[in-house]
């Protein structure tokens, strides 16, 4: 899941009739802080992906954020079944390879963190963006979970993301793990989603319809220089022309492994089942943006206590009764769990003991 080439046209990647060619493989992307013996952030530490030869689990997986002191690990692509050893055989490596002179913990937010205090990667990508979009970037500090699912259709991979927008606030309330930013209680259970949504180019997109649009909005915005590639388009879900997958990225990043599988898990059933759906010559119905962008923001200021708004516009529904729903129809077994104490829960729990406390409650 590497960065796209900066600078790169989307009109010379490969055709994306040669990228999506499969259906339901799965891709994670876990993004960490890299902290001190206390669990406070470590800023201007570039020594894990460029000063230590990574383990095998991590060679060509591991690589900065915008942050020096945030991390991102990526899965091999493999099968639904196969990503739970995948992914702790990834976190176990990245936390050896820290060892003994980092730690590294994991939240959408870091609660230390104090983006003024802290230093910025050095690649020429970071810099282009620090240099454009200013304060928005600068003081972005987040840490999400993107999961990719391989789709087998171009047309069908946009049908399949227009129609996972609906799904984007309940996974992004299920996910809800940082209320504290800069230090002080945002009172939002998802601080990060907040901050993160301030960019250009990110939180809920609108539909695109089929892939020619989806392209023709890609080339535009490279042409335009709104974006220096197509991986700045930072929506909460995208097809991603150059993986052929259809990519999630609304959830804030996690402390249990469990807790990611169980994203994954729902993720993948959920892409497989549109995408079926789809082929099936089914209509996936049309979502009004406002409605959308409503739930979204009920997901991240009231996270489990989240109600939504339906689709007929009668009323609204408890997440918990949504969770359920969605269990039965899919049949997922790793849902229901998720339905727990949330991470922004836990850490204002841990906060009562003190900040120290807190800290060590995110460090792997």
């Amino acid at each position: 899941m590497a960065d796209p080439v900066e600078g790169q046209d989307p009109a010379d990647l490969p055709d994306p009739s040669e990228t999506f060619t499969r259906l339901g493989t799965v891709g994670i992307e876990e993004e960490f802080f890299v902290v001190d013996e206390t669990g406070r952030p470590k800023s201007g530490t570039d020594d894990l992906v460029y000063g230590r030869e990574p383990p095998a689990a991590l060679e060509d997986r591991l690589d900065h954020e915008l942050f020096t002191f945030v991390i991102e690990t990526q899965t091999p692509t493999t099968t639904v079944d196969e990503a739970p050893d995948e992914l702790r055989r990834v976190r176990e490596a990245l936390v050896e390879h820290a060892a003994p002179d980092y730690r590294i913990a994991a939240a959408g937010l870091h609660p230390g963190a104090r983006w003024r205090e802290l230093d910025h990667a050095e690649k020429p990508r970071y810099r282009s963006q620090l240099e454009r979009i200013r304060y928005p970037q600068h003081r972005n500090t987040t840490a999400g979970l993107h999961v990719h699912v391989g789709v087998d259709d171009p047309d069908r991979a946009v049908a399949v993301a227009d129609g996972l927008r609906w799904y984007v606030p309940v996974l992004l309330a299920l996910s809800a793990n940082s209320p504290y930013w800069n230090g002080f209680d945002t009172g939002l259970q998802s601080a990060r989603a907040n901050v993160f949504e301030a960019l250009p180019n990110a939180g809920m997109p609108s539909r695109f319809g089929d892939m020619a649009a989806f392209r023709a909005f890609e080339r535009r915005m490279v042409a335009s220089d709104s974006v220096r590639d197509r991986g700045e388009l930072w929506y909460d879900v995208r097809p991603h022309t150059g993986h052929g997958t259809v990519e999630v990225r609304a959830m804030d990043a996690q402390h249990d492994p469990e807790r990611v599988l169980a994203f994954t898990e729902t993720v993948h059933a959920l892409v497989v089942d549109l995408a079926e759906r789809h082929a099936d010559g089914e209509t996936l119905p049309r979502l009004r943006r406002e409605l959308l962008d409503e739930n979204r923001w009920r997901a991240l200021r009231y996270g489990h206590e989240a109600s939504f708004l339906r689709r007929d516009g009668e009323g609204t529904v408890p997440l918990d009764r949504a969770v359920e729903r969605l269990s039965d129809r899919l049949d997922l077994g790793r849902l229901p769990a998720l339905l727990g104490a949330s991470g922004a829960e836990r850490q204002r729990r841990h906060h009562r003991q003190g900040v120290d406390a807190l800290y060590e409650s995110l460090v792997l």
